[in-house]
């Protein structure tokens, strides 16, 4: 590559964003600009950065990835956002593409497919590594099968975590929202899953690995 490309690496986990950035600084052209350790964090320094691309995890501590890519998205509508994930259930990758990422690459992937997922995503591809890529198409095939589809991005992220415990007025501090606004998207998953209570709630996210049993 022969322009810099400036780089913001957003993961809960400082080892993990080191390893990142050696991986990068392998590479001439990649500039990690700033870190962020959490999705609140991210959105502040996405604003005074404005990187060309974003690596961003999923499952963080506060505002989750899922979020943080809805929010960023809807400010700055030309981001380029890869989600660089531990879940490698096709439904995750499905809702961080709803929710305006760019690629998703599994962290098991990392070391292999990095820079060639960044370099697609700047060329105004989209990139999916291939192990989450079959994911999906079995997901499609199934489409009728796995519910979680039809939830929009906000709504699969509360789903996540009132499936984790979460109760509304946790997950409104969370996501800076009221609790009666997560009281209503508890009420209209519940219609869309056609389930009556927590439980089934929780049977659901494990059936389709949103959560582990």
């Amino acid at each position: 590559m022969t322009t810099q490309t400036n780089i913001m690496l957003v993961d809960d986990h400082s080892v993990v964003r080191a390893g990142i950035r050696r991986l990068l600084e392998q590479h001439t052209g990649f500039l990690v600009v700033a870190e962020a350790e959490s999705g609140e964090r991210a959105y502040q320094l996405f604003g005074e950065h404005l990187p060309d691309l974003t690596v961003m995890d999923l499952t963080m501590r506060g505002m989750g990835g899922l979020e943080t890519i809805s929010r960023i998205i809807m400010r700055y509508p030309t981001a380029k956002i890869l989600v660089l994930s531990m879940h490698e259930s096709g439904v995750f990758a499905s809702q961080a593409l709803k929710a305006g990422a760019k690629g998703y690459l599994s962290k098991t992937s990392l070391a292999d497919e990095l820079v060639n997922a960044l370099e697609a995503i700047l060329q105004g591809r989209t990139y999916i590594d291939s192990t989450i890529a079959k994911s999906l198409a079995l997901d499609s095939l199934a489409f009728s099968d796995n519910p979680l589809q039809q939830l929009s991005a906000r709504e699969f992220e509360i789903f996540r975590l009132l499936a984790e415990g979460g109760d509304c007025d946790g997950i409104a501090e969370v996501l800076k929202i009221s609790s009666k606004t997560v009281s209503n998207y508890q009420t209209t998953i519940k219609q869309k899953l056609g389930i009556g209570n927590s439980v089934e709630m929780v049977r659901i996210a494990i059936r389709y690995g949103v959560i582990s049993s």
